[in-house]
């Protein structure tokens, strides 16, 4: 009989999070609290690291680089539409690169 075992998942803690994602805590934690006007009910959810009132938190890196990649989609298409391209940058009628 084979067992198969699953990675464990690799957890960032804010910091991590910060730098992977170039936003800053509050911006972080505004995009987390359902009170904010920049809520984001997509951005991923913390996981609880510990007990007590304020315990430490950490995120799912999975969860953390699928949301990069949705944002990455959604900037590709609002180019898409807006320029008529992928790379944002507008194309001059016959002047070919």
């Amino acid at each position: 009989m084979t067992v198969s075992t699953q990675p464990a998942p690799v957890i960032l803690r804010r910091k991590q999070l910060e730098a992977r994602i170039g936003l800053g805590r509050s911006s972080i934690y505004d995009r987390i609290n359902p009170e904010s006007r920049y809520y984001d009910p997509t951005f991923p959810k913390p996981i609880k690291l510990g007990s007590g009132k304020n315990p430490p938190v950490g995120f799912i890196e999975a969860e953390v680089n699928a949301w990069l990649n949705a944002q990455i989609s959604k900037s590709r298409a609002a180019n898409l539409l807006t320029t008529g391209n992928v790379d944002g940058q507008k194309q001059s009628a016959g002047v070919q690169k």
